[in-house]
């Protein structure tokens, strides 16, 4: 591999020599701009403005345009003098944990390789150093005629950095999230979880560009005078509007793709309770109909006279009553009951009274008649005892006359 780019790391008071190297490289098919009537080759030229003669790479420098259009030549060497410490040095200003990092910030990716035998202890000590403490480097440099931002962390044995953006050049995502409420029910989530469980993990190994071998495929067909392989036809699929039925077709397709036998779909399955609910919800309320029926016959037969009457009556009602709240049922049943207690209490006491006042009135009637019993039996007694006087009276006048 060859390096774009040689300087140091500067880690603290220690110096690391260093080459930097590009760490990716890309797969990517290229093709050339060809002019379509007679596929001729299309090529950008490099031309002088001034005399009109197409230059070289090697004859073309760096030059900056200024507000009036005057171009000021700027050359390598200037570059290398500028005024900053990170123009050939990659200086560490601190270690922080890996999550801390954005992936968004993340740009470029290099590898940094020791720059000979003196850099080695210190290239190591720095890699152990990272690796003990589970941390990242954060490192500024200067590449490419700017000051970048970069993050040092340890690949194998490596020392990689990531060329990092400035948080001032990733964009907020406004505009991007749902602007509509959306709720998401916790079974969706459990088929949510359910399909990444099943999908489970891959080894990035296995991944390859499949549109870039398509390319290939067709490029290869074109050369060799065969029709390139038409595409396969897209599965048919109609438009999804139930989010539960396509997460589970798409857990049941995950598990036979792997051989397993998929579980009952779960909407089926809350289907199913829905219908049972409903169903036990409507017999429920239909036995239930019945059953306050009943008990309104049943309660409307023979009635109590007086005030037994009326307070069962008031209680039968208040008790058939329809229930429409818990709550409510026992709010508007309490003052019913205690209506009919106290119409109940007040009918007892009526009839208690009308009793009492009846066995009064008898008993008065009874005692006066016994008083006049009573006094008619003294005043035959007085009568008879007046006619025993006189006639004691009558016997001793006569005894008396014939004495004389």
């Amino acid at each position: 591999m060859r390096s774009i780019w040689n300087g140091a790391i500067s880690f603290g008071l220690v110096s690391i020599p260093i080459k930097l190297v590009n760490a990716t490289e890309s797969h990517s098919v290229s093709f050339r701009q060809i002019h379509t009537e007679d596929g001729g080759r299309i090529r950008y030229r490099k031309v002088c403005e001034l005399d009109d003669h197409e230059v070289s790479s090697a004859e073309i420098g760096k030059g900056y345009e200024d507000a009036d259009g005057t171009i000021i030549p700027i050359t390598d060497e200037d570059l290398s003098h500028l005024p900053l410490p990170t123009a050939k040095t990659i200086e560490i200003v601190a270690f922080v944990p890996a999550d801390r990092i954005d992936p968004l910030q993340m740009d470029a990716a290099y590898y940094l390789q020791p720059g000979g035998a003196p850099a080695a202890k210190p290239y190591t000590l720095l890699r152990e150093a990272l690796k003990r403490s589970h941390k990242v480097a954060i490192a500024k440099y200067a590449l490419r005629g700017r000051e970048r931002l970069g993050m040092l962390r340890v690949v194998g044995e490596a020392i990689a950095m990531h060329g990092l953006l400035w948080p001032d050049e990733v964009r907020a995502p406004e505009g991007v999230v749902p602007d509509t409420s959306v709720t998401v029910r916790d079974k969706e989530l459990d088929l949510a979880d359910a399909l990444m469980d099943t999908l489970g993990e891959v080894d990035l190994e296995d991944l390859h560009d499949e549109y870039r071998e398509a390319v290939e495929e067709v490029v290869a067909a074109k050369a060799a005078g065969e029709a390139p392989p038409e595409a396969p036809s897209p599965p048919s699929s109609g438009k999804v509007l139930d989010l539960m039925a396509a997460l589970e077709k798409s857990v049941r397709a995950a598990k036979e793709s792997r051989g397993e036998k998929p579980a009952k779909a779960a909407s089926e399955t809350e289907t199913q309770e829905e219908a049972g609910k409903t169903t036990a919800g409507k017999e429920g309320a239909g036995a239930e109909v019945r059953h306050l029926s009943q008990r309104r016959s049943a309660r409307t037969a023979p009635k109590g006279t007086g005030g037994k009457k009326s307070t069962s009556t008031a209680a039968k009602k208040t008790t058939a009553a329809p229930r429409k709240s818990t709550a409510k049922t026992a709010k508007s049943t309490q003052p019913a009951k205690k209506a009919t207690a106290s119409r109940s209490t007040a009918a007892s006491k009526s009839t208690a009274a009308s009793k009492s006042t009846a066995a009064s009135k008898s008993t008065a009637k009874k005692t006066a008649a016994k008083k006049t019993a009573a006094k008619g039996t003294t005043a035959k007694g007085t009568t008879a005892k007046g006619a025993t006087k006189k006639s004691a009276a009558k016997k001793t006048a006569t005894a008396r006359k014939r004495t004389a």
